[in-house]
């Protein structure tokens, strides 16, 4: 919790990309908010499927690896992917 407050303290911003994320999130309006979750997990979905499809019943363990083995890899796609949802709804706010 407190290495987050720390993380990107020379962000223009303000923060961490989780951080401004919440902050959008709750502070946008609930149609906007409710739009971009419901895109989100229709992404998710939609990948999952598509997993599932290409790796069988084995998704499961090969993601528990991936999220293990490639833990700097996914924190900067997990921001990427928080700066992304960010824009998409500002966007939206306009």
């Amino acid at each position: 919790m407190y290495e987050a407050l720390f993380e990107d303290e020379e962000n223009i911003f303000g923060g961490t990309p989780y951080s401004k994320f919440i902050d959008i999130i709750y502070n946008a309006s609930r149609i906007l908010t409710e739009l971009e979750l419901e895109r989100l997990m229709k992404r998710m979905a939609v990948l999952e499927m598509m997993a599932e499809e290409a790796y069988g019943e084995n998704f499961n363990e090969l993601i528990l690896q991936r999220l293990y083995n490639d833990v700097d890899k996914i924190e900067e796609k997990t921001k990427s992917l928080y700066i992304e949802s960010v824009g998409n709804v500002l966007s939206q706010n306009e």
